[in-house]
Formats: C-alpha cells, sequence, structure tokens
C-alpha cells in the first residue's frame, strides 16, 4: 500500500516538474519573441513552412467535416422535423469548434512533429552548441520565430477551414439534402455573430502558441541519438495534441458559459 502511494506521489511531482519546465520554456520564449534581436528569415521561413504548407491538410480536412456534419445533422434532425436547422448548425459548429479543433490537431500532427525533428535532430548533431558558441541564443534563432509564426498563421488557417468547412456543407446540402442555395447561404449570414468567427479565431492563435511551442520544448529536451528524436517528436505531437483539447474547453468555458 505504501508503495503504491510512493509511485503515485512520485508521478505526481514528476508531472508538476513537467509542467513547470513548461511554464517556465514559454515564458522565456514570449520573452524572447519581443526583444531584439530578431531573424526576419527564419521568421519568413516558419511562415511559409507552418502557414503555407499547411493549407492543403487543412483544407481538405475542413470540407469532409462539413459534409459529414451536414449529413449527420440533417439525419438526426430528421428525428425531430428539424432539418431546415443544418445551415445554421453546420455555421455555428465549424466556426466555434470544428475549424479551430480540427485545424489544431491537423497542424500539431504536421508542424509539432516536424519542429520536434528539426530541432532535435540539430541538437543530436551539436548544431544547437555551434549556436552557442557563435554567440546566437538557440532561442531567438530556433523557437521564438516558429512560435511567433504559428501563433500568427493559426488564425489565417482557421479562417479559411471555417470557409472551406461551411462550403463544404453547402455543397452537400444543394446536391444530396435537396436545399435551395440562396436560403442555404442567407441562413448561415444570418445566423452566425461577429463574436462566434472571433473565438475560433482567438482559439486557432492559442493552439498555434501550443503546437510550435511543444515541438521547440521537446525538440530542446531531446534525448541523444535517433531513438531520442524519435521520442520527442511523439511526445510533442500528444502533448500539442492534449493541450490543444484541454485548453479548447477552458477557453469555450470562459467565451460561452452562462
Amino acid at each position: 500500500m505504501i508503495g503504491a502511494v510512493a509511485s503515485l506521489g512520485h508521478a505526481t511531482l514528476a508531472a508538476i516538474a513537467a509542467l513547470g519546465r513548461i511554464a517556465l520554456f514559454a515564458a522565456s520564449t514570449l520573452r524572447h519573441m519581443f526583444t531584439p534581436p530578431f531573424y526576419p528569415r527564419e521568421f519568413g521561413n516558419a511562415l511559409l513552412t507552418i502557414g503555407w504548407f499547411s493549407l492543403p491538410v487543412v483544407g481538405m480536412t475542413a470540407i469532409f467535416t462539413g459534409a459529414a456534419l451536414a449529413l449527420q445533422i440533417y439525419a438526426g434532425g430528421s428525428r425531430f422535423n428539424a432539418e431546415s436547422v443544418v445551415p445554421q448548425i453546420v455555421a455555428i459548429g465549424m466556426v466555434r469548434e470544428l475549424g479551430p479543433v480540427l485545424g489544431g490537431l491537423m497542424v500539431a500532427a504536421r508542424v509539432a512533429s516536424s519542429i520536434a525533428a528539426e530541432i532535435g535532430t540539430m541538437k543530436v548533431t551539436e548544431q544547437i552548441d555551434a549556436l552557442v558558441t557563435l554567440s546566437t541564443n538557440p532561442m531567438k534563432y530556433l523557437t521564438a520565430p516558429r512560435v511567433l509564426a504559428a501563433t500568427l498563421t493559426l488564425p489565417v488557417l482557421v479562417a479559411v477551414g471555417d470557409t472551406i468547412g461551411i462550403m463544404g456543407g453547402y455543397l452537400v446540402g444543394i446536391t444530396r439534402l435537396d436545399f435551395n442555395s440562396a436560403t442555404y447561404l442567407q441562413n448561415t449570414v444570418n445566423f452566425l455573430e461577429p463574436w462566434d468567427i472571433g473565438s475560433g479565431l482567438v482559439k486557432g492563435a492559442v493552439f498555434g502558441f501550443l503546437i510550435a511551442l511543444m515541438g521547440c520544448y521537446f525538440g530542446m529536451h531531446s534525448a541523444r541519438g535517433a531513438q531520442g528524436v524519435g521520442a520527442a517528436t511523439k511526445a510533442a505531437v500528444v502533448a500539442a495534441s492534449v493541450l490543444i483539447l484541454a485548453s479548447n474547453y477552458l477557453l469555450t468555458e470562459a467565451f460561452f458559459a452562462a
């Protein structure tokens, strides 16, 4: 019994210590993001890699999610003679929840793993030590540009994903569910409020920060060797995904709780 309690206490203390290290890493990243020197070339490369190259996977995820959501809402609404709510629920579901969350998860799978593998490999091959030797702060050169780029680009990706997802629902609505095109679009526009869209964009910025932060953190703390880089990559994706889901609940509670 005592051994079980001791093991539980050890695991709890280890988890708290890990959260503390991540919090300190996040605070250091925020400080370096807004203090010189800056590295615009690294920032530009990160914008391209995280934003533009993530657009296809976010768009594909969004269009199929919107289409499937329209079918599900129609099937469920038909039980209560409420099929007409498809445009409204597809719109609010995409911009408030599914667009930010699914977009964030897809970008986490692509970007957090990429960042962790890249920085982890740099650590294994002693390139980070070389940066320090050249009086270049790795946090400023590697972490700050990537975190800032992800924080700025994720809201844009979310906005594009929301639009594509709503259009996916629209295409299914007019081709499969016999909705009138003009009526579907009008119901969508009339139902959405500015804060519905704004809340999703805020979530996107938070998710982007978390995704890049986890990639950089686990890359910087990667163990030596190929096995260590692989473990860091896996941990970055898992941590980013869990933090996205947890922060999504907290943000939803803050934004929409009665």
